[in-house]
């Protein structure tokens, strides 16, 4: 059984947002920790889609569905920035 192959479908379009959107906040887009955390965090508000092949996935999912999707991954992703600089502001005041 081949279960290398098993993965999130969602963990590249999370990779990718994050980066996308790192590029708006100077501060965080060299921090690989921070990234880490938002991709981390964006994730877990994903529900997971585990797949072995990802064009398997497109294959089977509607224009709708992949829509509705990719604007999960971008919602989750803008909380995600939000949440972990919250959270590193905290902590630099403790």
């Amino acid at each position: 059984m081949d279960i290398a192959s098993i993965h999130n479908n969602h963990e590249k379009a999370v990779f990718a947002c994050v980066h996308e959107m790192a590029e708006h906040f100077p501060h965080i887009k060299e921090n690989q920790d921070m990234l880490a955390d938002i991709a981390c965090v964006a994730l877990n508000r994903l529900p997971p889609r585990y797949i072995r092949h990802d064009v398997d996935f497109a294959f089977f999912q509607t224009d709708r569905e992949r829509t509705e999707t990719e604007r999960s991954i971008a919602e989750a992703v803008e909380f995600a920035f939000g949440f972990v600089q919250a959270r590193n502001a905290m902590r630099a005041r403790a």
